[in-house]
């Protein structure tokens, strides 16, 4: 059974990768039900959410609330779907073409109700979960500061027990806190006696809690994010989440599953816009014939296509990784979850790479969707400038992408070091191999021993200094997670048959990740290595990155060609 991190050392078939053709028709069924509720809800009132017209969003997400989509992993005898997580995250992917209201949506449906859900009391999920799944009550997640964002353990807001020992006093604010103007329900950390940091459950009706004005914020103008105020705000001490002292493990868990959701989030963003930027080509016309015929702009559909393929193959793998855990486990058990928590913990390294992959390359997508677009790309009139801004928030959130790099190099690290993940053995093999001389790899494979290498030679110089070394470890994780992207995609081209438009996106996309693992570790290499033995390091790098150049120019055109009969993204 795979572990986090065992795709650096362990060889991987296709038939140890969950992929979206593997989906079930009670997945099938939530993605259709999801795709006609945005259609009929969420399309025709787009304008409405983005100026923010009062009731509109809530009034859209107690509707989503009906079909089941804002409890969809909750327990039935809350009032939930009870699905699994595979469902939960085709929810998120069919919602994410409008970012305003997927914020609404996911604010809600995830750090607003996972919380209570994993970490309450009987008592509390009796009391607050129903409401929460039928969207009686909106949810909220108070965590960031002021002067407290990724550092959230130096947060000020402050609980102090009352005298009578029937109430926690809260004094602070918060910040950055999506659906903070319309909550009824949120989720707040605050440190008991200015010490010990500690999650509650906030009623908005309890006296002294006050949200700030809206945010004018650069993209998702739709969504609620504003301050929380806490003056003096009495809280029963029946509401406090988890444990005293252990509201870090809450913290750290949701983001997690945070993490792995952005990447349906990003999935389902690039795929609109691929679609609307398909279709704007074909129809816009240039020099005399539509600009879908020019090659630079069949380049950047292609490349925009290959993306959306990667993401979504890391993803779902790691969605599948993530399950596989799970076998036999339901939620009446009385462990359920602990043994959830324990499995997406396992691969907290893989869901910190899914954030940053994933981020990017909605990034990248969208902006190549303006410049398709050209002037129109810029105006407010069309929806490729509202997802343009729309995306940039995802590389700052669920924790920012270099604290992900970092994260991600640093928890592999780790378990190496308890024993959990045999980093070292697999090293120690690595340079068996190199005195054996050159070998045939496949590109996948290659990177990894790439990053085996690197990896090597940077704990080599730095030992346990090398969690300060904040440089290398993101060049370390962009290798790492470049391999981990190739292997999953590779992976799951093999089992769909490796279709014509799959093989020629994946003969080009493989190549370039490639490019970003040895510009990565040469980086890593020279800041730890020198003279002879820095050569010698550089040349079993080469050994591992080196291929065979493809004809991309024509590669690309076949891929291209594909999308745009399609008008949309397609793996047929």
């Amino acid at each position: 059974m795979a572990i986090g991190g065992s795709f650096l050392i362990e060889n991987y078939t296709p038939a140890d990768v969950f992929t979206p053709e593997d989906y079930n028709d009670e997945h099938r069924a939530i993605a259709r039900t999801t795709e006609d509720f945005f259609t009929r809800e969420v399309a025709p009132n787009l304008d409405r959410i983005q100026h923010q017209e009062p009731g509109v969003a809530i009034s859209i997400l107690r509707k989503s609330a009906e079909l089941g989509l804002t409890a969809v992993s909750v327990p039935e005898e809350y009032g939930g779907m009870e699905m699994d997580l595979v469902s939960m995250l085709i929810v998120a992917e069919g919602l994410a073409k409008d970012g305003s209201y997927a914020g609404w949506h996911g604010a809600h449906a995830g750090i607003g109700t996972m919380p209570l859900l994993l970490f309450g009391t009987p008592e509390q999920k009796k009391k607050y979960l129903p409401r929460l799944a039928s969207a009686e009550l909106v949810g909220a997640y108070c965590l960031s500061e002021p002067h407290a964002g990724s550092d959230a353990l130096a947060a000020k807001t402050r609980a102090d027990l009352s005298e009578d020992g029937t109430h926690y006093v809260l004094n602070g604010q918060k910040m950055w806190i999506t659906n903070g103007g319309h909550a009824d329900l949120y989720t707040v950390f605050a440190k008991v006696g200015g010490e010990k940091f500690t999650a509650f459950l906030v009623e908005r009706a309890f006296a002294g809690v006050k949200p700030g004005a809206e945010e004018k914020k650069m993209g998702i103008k739709g969504s609620s994010t504003t301050p929380v105020y806490l003056d003096n705000v009495k809280v029963p001490v029946e509401n406090v989440l988890g444990e005293i002292g252990r509201g870090h493990i809450i913290a750290f868990n949701i983001l997690n599953l945070g993490r792995l959701k952005l990447g349906p989030f990003a999935t389902g963003g690039m795929k609109n816009v691929l679609q609307i930027s398909a279709k704007y080509a074909k129809s816009r016309i240039a020099f005399g014939k539509p600009i879908a015929e020019f090659g630079m702009i069949q380049q950047k559909i292609a490349e925009m296509a290959a993306r959306i393929f990667v993401t979504e193959s890391m993803s779902v793998r790691i969605t599948g990784l993530i399950e596989s855990k799970l076998t036999g486990w339901s939620w009446a058990q009385a462990d359920a979850p602990q043994v959830l928590l324990k499995a997406v913990e396992e691969f907290a390294a893989e869901c910190s790479f899914i954030k940053v992959f994933a981020s990017e390359a909605l990034d990248f997508v969208v902006d190549e969707g303006v410049q398709i677009h050209g002037g129109y790309g810029y105006h407010q009139d069309y929806l490729v400038e509202r997802a343009y801004r729309d995306s940039r928030i995802n590389r700052i959130f669920e924790g920012t992408s270099e604290i992900n790099r970092m994260l991600a190099t640093g928890m592999l690290l780790k378990r190496a070091q308890r024993g959990q993940l045999g980093l070292v053995a697999a090293v120690q093999k690595l340079q068996g191999e190199l005195l054996a001389g050159p070998q045939a790899y496949d590109l996948p494979t290659a990177a990894k021993k790439a990053t085996l290498l690197a990896l090597g030679v940077a704990y080599q110089k730095y030992m346990a200094d090398l969690e300060n070394q904040q440089e290398i470890l993101a060049a370390l994780c962009d290798m790492a997670m470049n391999a981990f992207a190739m292997e999953s995609a590779m992976l799951r081209a093999q089992k769909m048959g490796e279709p014509e438009t799959v093989k020629a996106m994946l003969d080009v996309w493989l190549r370039d990740a490639m490019d970003v693992v040895a510009v990565s570790g040469r980086t890593v290499l020279a800041s730890c290595a020198e003279g002879d033995s820095l050569k010698t390091q550089m040349a079993a790098l080469r050994r591992f990155t080196k291929y065979e150049p493809v004809d991309r120019i024509a590669l690309q055109r076949k891929v291209a060609a594909r999308m745009l009969a399609a008008e949309r993204f397609t793996v047929a």
